[in-house]
């Protein structure tokens, strides 16, 4: 597999961070699964696999505590920008997040900073109406009964 090089690009706080530690497992023009552990160490979390659906807009990933315990499935609605000549993905996190337990509970977070974001002009509207596409598109998969089809990618890798 070619090297890849990763960022993740937050904006609240405003950081993009190079993934040098992610370990890339799969990739292609619609899948990309990374491995990882945490880039500062948490009390609970550990570590964690991220499938990210680039064509989709978001990244689902497996939060396991110290023990190797699932914790919950963490889902992102993502921007994903590609740099041929780099070879390089900026993933922009779209600030609203879901978070689905392992007795298959639901969590809204972060749809007040999604708000924030285009109030203070941090996010266009076009991205606003993206994200929440991609989090419509996401809440519809998890209340068909469908979500086991995104964590497939984690029994193979």
């Amino acid at each position: 597999m070619e090297p890849l090089t990763l960022y993740r690009r937050r904006l609240i706080p405003n950081e993009t961070v190079l993934l040098d530690h992610d370990e890339l497992l799969f990739h292609d023009s619609t899948l990309l699964v990374t491995r990882w552990k945490t880039i500062h160490p948490k009390k609970r979390l550990s570590h964690g696999t991220s499938c990210y659906y680039l064509k989709r807009g978001y990244k689902v990933s497996q939060f396991f505590d110290h023990s190797g315990q699932l914790m919950y499935w963490y889902c992102d609605i993502i921007e994903t920008s590609w740099d041929s000549d780099a070879r390089a993905y900026t993933f922009t996190d779209l600030l609203a997040d879901v978070v689905v337990c392992p007795d298959l509970s639901v969590h809204l977070l972060d749809l007040d900073e999604l708000a924030l974001a285009l109030e203070d002009q941090l996010i266009t509207p076009e991205q606003m109406c993206a994200a929440l596409r991609r989090l419509h598109s996401l809440l519809q998969i998890i209340e068909a009964g469908e979500f086991s089809s995104l964590l497939e990618p984690f029994r193979q890798y």
